[in-house]
């Protein structure tokens, strides 16, 4: 390793800056570990989210059905009464 023999490199300095490249790459773990964690709960919540859709399409009411049957039981009364009087 050449150096510039008016800036000498002193062992200290070095260990200061393997010390700040150490505590860098741990915070930069911590947050990628802190992203991962919400990435997993994102998934989770959106697979959870899913299921309750899935189950609240199955159990709807199917309004057009019940509109048809409807219109039917008025037009049958409305010929019943028609008829009747």
């Amino acid at each position: 390793m050449t150096t510039d023999p008016e800036h000498p490199v002193v062992p200290e300095e070095l260990a200061e800056l393997r010390r700040a490249f150490e505590v860098g790459l741990t915070r930069i773990d911590g947050q990628l570990a802190l992203l991962a964690h919400r990435d997993d709960q994102t998934v989770k919540d959106q697979d959870d989210l899913s299921t309750r859709i899935s189950a609240l399409e199955h159990t709807r009411w199917p309004l057009p059905a019940i509109a048809a049957l409807t219109a039917v039981g008025a037009l049958v009364i409305a010929v019943w009464q028609v008829i009747g009087h």
